[in-house]
């Protein structure tokens, strides 16, 4: 029969995001609707806005959805009630995903990026009965509700504030993941953060955590380097000024640091990310970028290493009720990133994530 919901939905890629009443499929096998309680919105879902309509259109957009269960179809454990961090989806089924590697999953880019169903048909529908895309990284949830499968469904405690985790589900995860999943950090390491937005931030906290004794944060904007030593760093530089690797050096010794993660994507920045590390350092690339890049193949050659992370390479039905037990030691504060908006205000919410003016905004769906 469906529901009705509200949902802010992009129709164009130069047009603003409309609140419009949609219809919702009931939840087919597999498949829940959670009543989003909250929604982070993430650098990805700006991708809304790149020329050449990458993302389908028209769609809604968000994928750091928190909420409770509402609904479940055939073959789903969770009940009605359950409170819920969304992330993002993956098939189960290919190599990587039995290899806990959902991340890598073979149909990521069909179960996330695409934001259409899988399988063509429409499961949401506009006033007029037009298709509305609905499954962005299998979840859409800048809504009153969302359609999600079991996959990217993560039950978590409910004594938390559910409508602050939904950022766990994606940029939280990727930060932190990456320096105690991929990277594995260590007690005594050192690490250079190149970016300290949300993403960049979660690092810095789980470098801390980890037990790193050198962790520089890099960046252009002062305040969030200010943040970035009170939630950990124990340097910051800032990184329009000249010669960056050569002042990690100054800081590490003559060697560099073990460890380096890139948030930025830029091309620059990625290549002093590099030469930042020691011989035999590793440096995780997380940002989504198009420009090519170019790289002294002597690094390289040298013993560093280059590697791509995707969403930490983390399971997240394991790793997010992690963050959620480290928050409550007051050992991940990642609420400290968060400004909250009514979803009706995601305009001006996507301005303030662009001009840097917030961290990690957070939408709240009308009661």
């Amino acid at each position: 029969m469906g529901r009705r919901i509200d949902a802010a939905v992009l129709r164009a890629a130069d047009a603003p995001h409309r609140i419009e009443p949609l219809e919702l499929a009931d939840p087919g096998p597999g498949e829940l609707i959670v009543k989003i309680v909250g929604a982070g919105m993430c650098h990805t879902d700006l991708l809304g806005r790149a020329p050449g309509d990458l993302v389908a259109k028209p769609v809604v957009l968000g994928h750091e959805g928190s909420g409770v269960v509402e609904a479940v179809g055939p073959g789903v454990a969770l009940t009605p009630g359950t409170p819920v961090v969304l992330s993002f989806d993956s098939c189960g089924d290919c190599a990587n995903c039995r290899a806990s590697r959902p991340g890598n999953c073979a149909s990521m880019a069909a179960l996330n990026m695409f934001s259409a169903p899988p399988d063509g048909l429409p499961r949401a529908t506009d006033a007029s009965g037009a298709a509305i895309n609905n499954r962005w990284f299998g979840q859409s949830s800048f809504a009153s509700h969302a359609l999600t499968t079991i996959r990217n469904t993560v039950p978590v405690p409910g004594d938390v504030p559910l409508e602050l985790l939904g950022p766990l589900g994606c940029g939280m995860q990727t930060g932190a993941g990456s320096v105690l999943v991929s990277l594995g950090v260590g007690a005594g390491d050192s690490i250079a953060v190149f970016g300290t937005g949300a993403v960049g931030l979660a690092a810095v906290m789980a470098a801390r955590i980890a037990g790193a004794t050198t962790i520089i944060g890099v960046d252009t904007n002062r305040a969030r380097l200010d943040l970035a030593r009170e939630l950990g760093a124990t340097h910051v530089l800032h990184g329009g000024e000249e010669d960056v690797p050569g002042r990690i050096r100054a800081i590490t010794g003559p060697e560099g640091v073990q460890y380096a993660l890139d948030t930025t994507a830029v091309p620059e920045v990625v290549a002093a990310a590099v030469a930042s590390l020691r011989t035999t350092g590793v440096c995780g690339l997380v940002g989504i970028g198009t420009a090519e890049l170019r790289l002294d193949p002597t690094l390289l050659l040298m013993g560093r290493t280059l590697r791509g992370i995707i969403e930490g390479d983390v399971v997240p039905h394991l790793f997010i009720p992690r963050l959620v037990d480290l928050w409550r030691q007051g050992r991940f504060p990642f609420d400290r990133l968060i400004e909250t908006y009514p979803l009706a205000a995601i305009d001006q919410a996507e301005a303030d994530t662009r001009s840097g003016k917030v961290v990690k905004p957070v939408l709240l769906p009308a009661p």
